[in-house]
C-alpha cells in the first residue's frame, strides 16, 4: 500500500515501547508530543520503516526537544543491569521517601551527564537503600518502572488498520462503539468483501475504520468497489487516510450521503430525451461543460446510483442510530442469496432489528452474535486475566437476502 520509506505528507505510527501515536509527518521542522516530550522529525525522512531511533538530547536548548538518532542495536536496561542480591520479603521495607540518596537536582543531571538511560538506571539502583532488600518481583517491577520514565528509543512504524484501531481504541472506545478488533474482523469475515464485487457500507461513529478494513481487504488488483453511505455533508475517513493508500484507492469507494442519494435515485429524470445529437448537418464540436459545472456531489451521486441499480453484492451497516429504518431503504439494493451484516453498540437495538427482521423483512438465516474476548497477561508464575477491561463489545447481526418479488 504505502512505500517503505517514509515521505513527506506520510501518517507514521510512532511507539515508544508500549504508547503508539498517530502522527502526519508534514515537514521537516515537524516536533510530535509524547507525553511530556517533545521529538524532532527532521531526520526521519527516507529512512525505511520500522527503523529504531534513539532520543538525544540537545545541548543548550532549554525547550525540551529531543533530536533522533538511527540506532541498530537498543539497549535493554533490565538485562544490562546485573543484580547482585535480593530479598525474600517485602514487609521490612518501609516507604518514607528516603530510601533514595541522590536528590531531585542530581537526578535532573544525571539525564545531561550520562550518555544513555541504563547508566541513569544503574546510579538510581545504587544509590537505593532498599534496592537489595526487595524481593526478585519487586525488583524487576522498579527496574520496569524506571526503564518507562527514561526509556530512550522509539520506532517509526508503518501504519496498519490494527494498529490505527489499537490507537483509536485506546484514546475513546465510546467514539469506535465499543467494537473491538476481533468484531471486525467478524464483520469482514460475515460480508463476504474480496477484490471482486459491488458493496454498500453504511458507518456513522467510528471514524472510518470500517471503509478503512474494507479498502484493505479488497486490495488494488480487482474491481471491487464500495458505496460508501453517511450521514452530514463530509464522510470520515480518517481512518482511510491514515493508511496512506496510493491515490487508486480513491477509485475504489463512492462517498455519498444517504439522504441525497435516496433522493437522486428516486426522482425522475425528465430531461433525459431532450438533448439528442442531430444527424443532418455535420456541425463543429463543442466543448461539453456539464460534467464541470455538476458539482462533485452531484456526480458521486450519479455514480453511486447506478451501482445501486445494478445491486450490490453485500450489505453492512454499523451504525449508532436504530439501523432498522437505515437496513429497510437499502435491503432493495441487494442481489438475492447476498449476505448483510449489521452492528449496533445495544443490545435493546440489537435485539427490536432482530426481531423486526425475523418477522418482515426478506432475509434469510438470521443471527445474532455478541462475542467476549478476555486479554490475559502471561507471565512466569503470575498468569491471569487483566484486571479491568470492557467486557462489551457490541451484537451482530447478519444474515441472507432473498428474493424480493414486488411485483
Amino acid at each position: 500500500m504505502c512505500e517503505e520509506n517514509i515521505k513527506l505528507g506520510d501518517y507514521i505510527v510512532i511507539q515508544r515501547q508500549k504508547y503508539t501515536k498517530l502522527y502526519k509527518f508534514t515537514g521537516k521542522t515537524a516536533v510530535a508530543v509524547l507525553g511530556k516530550q517533545k521529538i524532532d522529525l527532521s531526520s526521519i525522512e527516507g529512512l525505511p520503516y520500522f527503523s529504531t531511533f534513539r532520543m538525544m538530547p540537545q545541548n543548550g536548548d532549554k525547550s525540551g526537544v529531543f533530536k533522533l538518532e538511527i540506532c541498530t542495536n537498543p539497549h535493554d536496561i533490565k538485562e544490562s543491569i546485573s543484580i547482585d542480591k535480593s530479598g525474600t520479603d517485602n514487609r521490612d521495607i518501609l516507604d518514607d521517601g528516603r530510601s533514595q540518596v541522590l536528590t531531585e537536582d542530581e537526578i535532573k543531571n544525571l539525564r545531561e551527564t550520562c550518555e544513555t538511560s541504563t547508566e541513569i538506571v544503574e546510579h538510581l539502583v545504587d544509590n537505593s537503600k532498599t534496592f537489595n532488600s526487595k524481593t526478585e518481583y519487586a525488583q524487576e517491577k522498579y527496574l520496569r518502572r524506571k526503564e518507562k520514565k527514561y526509556y530512550e528509543y522509539v520506532q517509526i512504524r508503518k501504519p496498519s488498520v490494527r494498529l490505527i484501531f489499537d490507537i483509536y481504541f485506546r484514546q475513546d472506545p465510546d467514539k469506535m462503539m465499543n467494537m473491538r478488533m476481533d468484531t471486525l474482523s467478524q464483520i469482514i469475515s460475515y460480508s463476504g468483501i474480496c477484490s471482486t464485487g459491488q458493496y454498500m457500507v453504511y458507518e456513522s461513529g467510528t471514524n472510518g475504520i470500517c471503509l478503512a478494513a474494507f479498502l484493505n481487504s479488497m486490495g488494488d488488483a480487482g474491481d471491487s468497489h464500495i458505496v460508501y453511505v453517511h450521514q452530514g455533508n463530509v464522510p470520515h475517513k480518517q481512518a482511510v487516510l491514515a493508511l496512506n493508500f496510493p491515490e487508486s484507492y480513491n477509485e475504489k469507494y463512492t462517498p455519498v450521503n444517504i439522504y441525497s442519494v435516496l433522493r437522486h435515485f428516486y426522482q425522475k429524470d425528465s430531461t433525459s430525451d431532450v438533448a439528442k445529437a442531430e444527424d443532418t448537418e455535420p456541425e463543429p464540436k463543442k466543448v461539453k461543460l456539464e460534467d464541470e459545472e455538476k458539482k462533485k456531489w452531484e456526480l458521486e451521486n450519479t455514480k453511486a446510483c447506478s451501482i445501486m441499480r445494478q445491486k450490490v453484492d453485500s450489505l453492512v451497516i454499523v451504525a449508532k442510530e436504530h439501523p432498522t429504518a437505515i437496513f429497510k431503504e437499502l435491503v432493495q439494493f441487494v442481489r438475492p442469496g447476498r449476505p448483510f451484516v449489521i452492528y449496533s453498540p445495544y443490545q435493546e437495538i440489537a435485539t427490536e432489528c432482530f426481531t423486526e427482521l425475523k418477522a418482515n423483512q426478506p432475509v434469510l438465516n438470521v443471527r445474532i452474535y455478541s462475542s467476549f474476548l478476555r486479554t490475559y497477561q502471561v507471565l512466569a508464575d503470575r498468569t491471569h486475566p487483566d484486571v479491568s477491561m470492557n467486557g462489551n463489545s457490541g451484537f451482530i447481526i447478519c444474515g441472507y437476502v432473498i428474493n424480493q418479488n414486488t411485483e
